[in-house]
């Protein structure tokens, strides 16, 4: 029995199915959580993640918390107040293992042949001359100075590690408490992980609560002013919010949470589920246009029978595009690719099922005006036009685009690369604020951690980290490096004359750097050493503070790394989140290549396929890389940067984008074997199925245009890019296409 048959006897039953399936999708959208750290989209498997938690699993997995205090001179009496207040309830809070701030640093001195270890500020300075003196001590003190304190003293900070007892929301919640509890004028900025996957979790819940409903309204006003029928608006928009229920069911059912990018799924929802219903609607609304002595069934018949081919394949065609983000190494990106795919389907089935099943049980609705002779509206009158313009000037049509593309394409020269997170969260939020006060005053926010492996008390250990200490210090991209050999430099300092031989040196004895270390912890807390040495002193670290704003940048750093460790016995290995920072951006850059590579070669072979012809291959190819390239070159002319999110961005628009050259394949074909030449074919598809895939791909770019209401900066560039590439294949479709038939006249067709 043929499907259009079984979906005329059997409307109820589908109807049924379709809702009882709905019904036990509900459950499983109640468990789903959210995932807002960006370290774990990364597979397990990258170095980074794997060096960065050997390091944690030595010196602790504690995690850094910058509070950055702004006033005209941190040195007045009623920010040290804070500052020590501060300090004080953070050392009694056991969420904290480390805290760091001008009152707890050290100030090394040498006296009478002692080292004495003291706190920088023994009391808060109330008369000017004293405040003078302080900031001298200061100055002179290179374990504050330009660390913990800018170069102009407008600046402080108060570091943290947190031991990871709290979830980040309620760490962040304690932290806003304490500093609440001791308010002050300085404005205040914090740089932290926990600090951004709270506010990246919290905006995360905001946008699903927000984009959708707004989605949904626009998406429903569209279907009004494009069919002005009920059943027009309410079955695509019906097959919207089904399709939404089901990936988000998904999501829950595979145990996958929602992160940053899944955060599209909804929104891509509504920009692509009603496609294949608005090419049912659109179609069934000619038929009772033109043919008014057809009756509802008849009328359904017809339209299911015309058009499951080409809405098949181009929903396959969708889904094998979107299958392509699979490819991706972000572990979110591939969790997008296969749930879009499978809700595709659900939406695909839909539309050829519950659409045609609902209209079978309704009387024909009213005639609309948008076909026959009488042309009216403004998309029918548009497409009429641009169909005698194809049709009279096709080589003037394909010398514009080759013009446009050359032009858009020359913008890859300045193509770029996210380097970090710093876009994830808007300009003017206080995360990215810190970043831009901690690259401009302390020497950047990036951090690279060298782990050295040996008994740390050996002179030839120690001279070494020194050489590579000061070597790196002189690169300009690099603020601070700290270490171990920095501080017994330091304490040969205070224990020696200016002059002397091992003033200002790594002593050359094991003995001596014992005796140096041995001092210090009779004076000092040998706590303080915890961030650079292990408890058995057989590991210790070089911590690099530098700024980088593109990869380049900081592979020039980690190679000159690796260039003065290259032959050292102790060295092992490099960890920190900077170069998570940079793996992830790599990763970006991989999957992009995959999932466009793999994408690209699938739909080609496809169309090979459907239409038995390498030129058709070739022919409907052509739109995907007009479009791809042309809005990788606006990104480079705009400054966009390929990141987590844009990176998402040729995958979609080639599984979007190739639906529209197969319904003016398909139509051009039918026409012709109809017995019309090339350019009526061109004229009679641009005016009807062009209806169906204007409207179709003006209801993608409002369904995406809602991200534009995203908190997240990457999401609203991802909408505007991926509108760009829609009207791009939309395009290509309606006029390239039929230009380059005329031209060439191709057999498959």
């Amino acid at each position: 029995m043929e499907n259009k048959n079984f979906i005329i006897k059997y409307p109820k039953w589908i109807i049924t199915a379709t809702v009882l399936i709905l019904l036990l999708s509900i459950y499983p959208i109640t468990r789903i959580t959210i995932n807002p750290d960006l370290e774990s989209y990364l597979p397990e498997s990258m170095s980074s993640r794997i060096n960065t938690d050997k390091i944690a699993e030595i010196f602790g997995e504690d995690e850094p918390i910058i509070i950055i205090f702004e006033t005209d001179d941190i040195l007045n009496p009623e920010t040290l107040e804070r500052i020590q207040n501060l300090s004080r309830d953070f050392n009694r809070d056991r969420n904290f293992s480390r805290v760091y701030s001008l009152f707890d640093a050290k100030d090394i001195k040498g006296e009478d042949g002692f080292l004495i270890v003291d706190p920088v500020i023994h009391r808060i300075p109330q008369t000017e001359e004293r405040t003078e003196n302080l900031r001298q001590e200061i100055i002179e003190n290179d374990l504050v100075y330009n660390l913990i304190v800018s170069e102009d003293f407008r600046y402080t900070i108060i570091m943290l590690s947190s031991l990871k007892n709290m979830e980040d929301r309620e760490l962040m919640d304690t932290i806003f408490a304490k500093l609440d509890e001791y308010p002050g004028k300085e404005t205040i900025n914090i740089n932290a992980q926990p600090y951004m996957r709270a506010e990246v979790n919290d905006k995360i819940g905001q946008d699903i609560i927000i984009l959708i409903p707004i989605g949904l309204m626009v998406m429903f006003v569209f279907l009004l002013i494009s069919f002005r029928e009920k059943r027009g608006v309410l079955l695509p928009f019906s097959i919207v919010i089904f399709t939404i229920i089901i990936a988000m069911a998904l999501l829950s059912v595979f145990g996958w949470e929602l992160s940053l990018i899944g955060v599209l799924i909804p929104g891509m929802m509504i920009a692509i589920a009603n496609n294949y219903g608005i090419h049912v609607i659109s179609r069934y609304q000619e038929l009772n246009a033109l043919h008014p002595d057809m009756s509802m069934k008849e009328i359904v018949a017809d339209t299911i029978n015309y058009l499951k081919n080409p809405v098949i394949i181009t929903g396959l065609t969708t889904i094998v595009g979107i299958l392509g983000l699979v490819a991706h190494i972000l572990l979110p990106a591939s969790q997008v690719g296969v749930v879009t795919a499978i809700s595709i389907g659900f939406a695909l089935v839909l539309s050829l099922l519950y659409i045609p099943a609902v209209l079978s049980l309704l009387q024909k609705g009213k005639v609309q005006k948008s076909f026959g002779d009488e042309i009216k509206g403004i998309i029918p009158n548009m497409l009429k036009k641009l169909g005698n313009i194809v049709s009279d000037k096709p080589k003037g049509i394909i010398i514009a685009f080759v013009l446009f593309l050359l032009l858009a394409a020359s913008g890859l020269f300045r193509f770029q690369v996210a380097a970090d997170s710093k876009n994830i969260l808007p300009d003017f939020h206080p995360f990215n604020i810190s970043i831009n006060i901690a690259n401009e005053h302390f020497g950047g926010i990036k951090f690279i951690q060298v782990l050295f492996k040996g008994d740390v008390r050996e002179p030839d250990l120690m001279k070494r980290i020194d050489y590579y200490q000061n070597e790196i210090e002189n690169m300009p991209e690099v603020g601070t490096v700290t270490s171990l050999a920095k501080i017994i430099r330091k304490m040969s300092i205070a224990l020696n004359d200016e002059g002397d031989e091992y003033y200002d040196k790594i002593p050359d004895s094991y003995k001596a750097i014992s005796q140096y270390l041995e001092l210090y912890s009779m004076s000092g807390d040998p706590e303080d050493f915890e961030e650079f040495v292990d408890f058995n002193y057989t590991h210790t670290i070089l911590n690099i503070q530098y700024q980088a704003d593109d990869i380049e940048t900081m592979n020039m750093v980690i190679n000159a790394i690796e260039e003065l460790t290259e032959n050292d016995p102790n060295y092992m290995f490099m960890g920190g989140y900077s170069l998570i920072d940079k793996e992830l951006s790599e990763a970006v850059v991989k999957g992009q290549y995959y999932s466009l590579i793999f994408a690209f070669f699938a739909i080609l072979i496809m169309l090979v396929i459907i239409f038995r012809s390498l030129n058709a291959g070739l022919m409907g190819s052509f739109p995907l890389l007009f479009s791809i390239i042309s809005t990788f070159g606006i990104m480079g002319w705009l400054g966009i940067e390929l990141n987590i999110a844009t990176a998402l961005l040729s995958s979609i628009s080639i599984g979007l984008g190739v639906d529209y050259t197969i319904h003016i394949f398909w139509r051009l074909k039918s026409e012709i074997t109809d017995g019309k030449n090339y350019k009526d074919a061109v004229q009679i598809a641009i005016r009807t199925i062009g209806r169906g895939i204007t409207i179709n791909a003006f209801s993608v770019i409002l369904g995406f245009s809602v991200l534009f209401l995203s908190s997240f900066p990457i999401l609203r560039s991802f909408a505007f890019l991926i509108i760009i590439s829609i009207f791009l294949c939309l395009i290509c479709a309606v006029i390239l296409i039929p230009a380059i038939c005329i031209i060439l006249k191709p057999k498959f067709l």
